[in-house]
């Protein structure tokens, strides 16, 4: 299974603080993607390092993403809308410098629209603008034969419009919205921010099997193997993510995340970005735990097989030598907690005994005082008049 991780912006360890050189901090670390922040404001000065980090990732296939402006109002009124389509061709300007595969955008307020159906045609009408817009920037339609600047432009798919899941319940952007946009217009891609469903779901990612859910859902509506997630650590508060925390401090865990996607996540293609405070931190930390889940997994299976095989030669059958397997590793737990128990009681006497000095003492009977022997200054009498 294709699972690249990496972090939402340059690394916090990158001394540099350039997006070059936070690649490097990146791909040192084991890690395979990032994830440009142009949430706010693109500053021309940055197109050089833009370009820069273009050329590195298409010659290293390091994969480049981009996150547009974070206040959408593509639902808003006419002005609202158009300052937020502004924003966003910033960001698709950089999505073809960069050679981005992604590019991550909100939708934002449903504004006079009510949940359902009319909401998501009108959502779907804007998004196919922009898709068009991106690959109008890429020169899909023109017949170049060499793009020195971007040579990626003609080798590679232009940028994919990322409609990322909201964590809020007066925004746009339910699982089940983003999905049926993304299936009905080609060019789209849903981002699976985990975060944002956990807190809308009112805690609704516990287990692998709730994971398992959410994947065969998008499977059965959109069908396709490759996905983009986002995944931090929430605090949310009824239905509504408050702000990303580090994952360890969360209710959300990786670890049924990584189970599931050791167990089940065979077929996929499939990017993580960490959205967390710590960054590349979290992402390793993710790492960390896909790969115990998959030693785990591999134990499972390894145990599984000899199993089997002693069935066979046994000429029993496998369950009922699990039975026997799981009936003698309870005998042998029941022997050492007797074992334990019969060791704490033996301490426990000895504790209790006197030792043998003491009971010698107290045979010893009291010496008697000698009358003769010169008295002690402590032992004067009690009309004894001393000044000092």
């Amino acid at each position: 299974m294709p699972l690249k991780l990496g972090p939402a912006g340059v690394p916090l360890s990158c001394k540099g603080r350039t997006i070059v050189e936070g690649m490097d901090d990146i791909t040192v670390l084991g890690l395979e993607t990032m994830e440009i922040q142009t949430v706010r404001q693109v500053q021309p000065h940055h197109f050089d390092q833009y370009w820069q980090a273009g050329i590195l990732s298409h010659k290293t296939d390091f994969e480049m993403n981009v996150h547009g402006p974070y206040y959408g109002e593509l639902l808003g009124s006419r002005r609202e809308r158009n300052r937020t389509l502004a924003k966003m061709e910033s960001s698709m300007q950089v999505g073809k410098i960069v050679n981005a595969r992604h590019m991550v955008c909100h939708v934002g307020p449903y504004g006079e629209y009510e949940p359902g159906t009319e909401a998501n045609e009108e959502v779907a009408n804007i998004l196919s603008g922009v898709v068009e817009r991106v690959r109008s920037i890429w020169g899909v339609e023109e017949e170049e034969e060499e793009y020195s600047a971007f040579p990626w432009v003609h080798k590679e798919e232009p940028t994919l419009v990322a409609v990322e899941t909201s964590g809020q319940q007066e925004l746009w952007g339910t699982v089940e919205e983003v999905l049926e946009v993304v299936n009905h217009l080609p060019g789209t891609v849903p981002v699976l921010n985990m975060a944002h469903i956990h807190a809308r779901g009112h805690g609704r990612l516990k287990t692998s099997e709730d994971y398992a859910e959410l994947f065969d859902q998008a499977r059965k509506t959109i069908g396709g193997k490759k996905f983009y997630c986002h995944f931090a650590g929430v605090e949310h508060r009824m239905g509504n993510a408050q702000h990303y925390t580090q994952i360890k401090k969360s209710d959300l865990k990786f670890e049924p995340f990584a189970e599931y996607l050791a167990e089940e996540g065979d077929w996929m293609d499939i990017t993580i970005i960490s959205d967390s405070p710590l960054l590349e931190h979290d992402a390793m930390y993710m790492v960390q735990h896909y790969e115990k889940a998959r030693q785990r997994l591999l134990e499972i299976r390894a145990r599984d097989e000899r199993r089997m095989k002693l069935a066979a030669e046994s000429g029993i059958d496998v369950e009922e030598l699990a039975r026997r397997e799981k009936e003698q590793a309870e005998a042998r737990k029941q022997s050492l907690e007797s074992d334990k128990a019969k060791i704490v009681a033996k301490k426990g006497k000895k504790v209790a005994e006197p030792k043998k000095e003491e009971k010698k003492a107290a045979k010893k009977p009291a010496k008697k005082k000698d009358d003769g022997k010169m008295m002690s200054f402590d032992e004067k009498g009690e009309e004894s008049d001393d000044l000092f």
